[in-house]
């Protein structure tokens, strides 16, 4: 959302997700319908030095520009990637999202409004962060506009526009990771859908009503607690428990690997519960299908738990839906959509 001062015009953009355990980066090209997948690539962190860490207590996660950077120019080239062209999207928790409603007035007039309501929503000064916002109602509704607010502090924008400059590719913009995944994932525009994007460091749940984000909240729950809870039951380095939990995860009958994990899911779940609760009281609406994107989606058995939980359908983002690609690459495409669900929606973004 947030966007430099020239516009996108390319017909090819590079999407790219920098997260804790990985960077992710998608090139696509083409416009409208037809829309060609034309390379994906990918970094994995060590586990003992993440490319992007964050304190319980912070907001702005810590990255190394110069390590990601090097890390990007090198999967870059590898892949031969053509495009510098690249939208980078940022992490949720480290984006500040708030809605508020206005009086009917011109444009000119909100864009003053809003900053005077910024003051009185954001938990910052308006000097250290960055505002995009953007109308998600325009119709005349008891004569109010509702104002979605997001902000961003401005040295997680300087991070990144470092990180882009050291990688030698043209920053197009910022966007936050919500929006991204709400583009590649939300096919349907005409119902209500809560996006659920279970990371490696942080699960965040985002709430989209006819294509519009209503709400999004991050916590601290994730994938890799999952696997770490299975490392300390069942005495496994890292490595082997992250793969006992892909390979099986709730479908597993041996080594009690079902009733390590419900625990963790049991929270993750509850932390949904609320988000979905919150939206149907405040909106008197209900929430009509979940989808499942982040590393963690393809967790054998996740789907139908939170189906038979929830009472409502379940599906798996697929964010290449559509896409023009070699055959031979469906099913293993299938398989890393929704870790891919993100940067996919970031290069989207770049040839809308």
């Amino acid at each position: 959302m947030i966007s430099f001062p020239f516009k996108i015009t390319s017909k090819s953009c590079l999407g790219i997700d920098i997260g804790s355990s990985s960077i992710k980066a998608v090139e696509l090209s083409g416009s409208g319908k037809k829309i060609k997948l034309e390379n994906y690539v990918e970094a994995s962190a060590p586990q003992e030095k993440p490319f992007l860490t964050r304190e319980e207590t912070e907001t702005i996660p810590t990255l190394s520009p110069q390590d990601i950077a090097l890390t990007l120019q090198i999967i870059l080239g590898q892949s031969r990637i053509k495009t510098k062209k690249a939208i980078f999207t940022i992490p949720d928790y480290s984006s500040f999202f708030t809605w508020f409603d206005l009086p009917q007035m011109s444009e000119e007039e909100i864009a003053e409004a809003v900053k005077y309501e910024a003051r009185q929503h954001i938990p910052f000064s308006l000097s250290e962060v960055t505002l995009d916002w953007q109308i998600i109602e325009g119709e005349k509704k008891e004569g109010k506009i509702k104002i979605l607010l997001v902000a961003v502090p401005n040295e997680i924008v300087s991070q990144y526009s470092k990180i882009a400059a050291l990688s030698q590719l043209e920053l197009q913009s910022l966007e936050a990771e919500a929006f991204s995944l709400a583009r590649s994932s939300c096919r349907e525009k005409n119902k209500t859908i809560a996006l659920v994007d279970i990371g490696a460091r942080t699960t965040t749940c985002s709430i989209i009503d006819n294509g519009v984000l209503k709400r999004s909240y991050s916590f601290d729950i994730s994938g890799e607690e999952l696997t770490q809870a299975v490392s300390k039951a069942l005495n496994l380095d890292f490595q082997k428990a992250e793969e006992l939990k892909k390979n099986y995860g709730l479908f597993s009958k041996e080594k009690n690997l079902r009733e390590i994990l419900l625990p963790l899911l049991g929270l993750v779940l509850n932390e949904i519960k609320k988000v979905l609760e919150n939206f149907s009281q405040s909106e008197t609406k209900s929430i009509q299908k979940l989808v499942l994107g982040g590393g963690s989606a393809l967790l054998p058995g996740l789907r139908e738990y939170f189906e038979d939980d929830l009472k409502k359908e379940v599906e798996i983002a697929d964010p290449f839906f559509n896409f023009s690609y070699p055959p031979l690459l469906e099913k293993t495409l299938k398989e890393i959509g929704p870790s891919y669900a993100i940067a996919v929606g970031a290069a989207l973004r770049g040839l809308e």
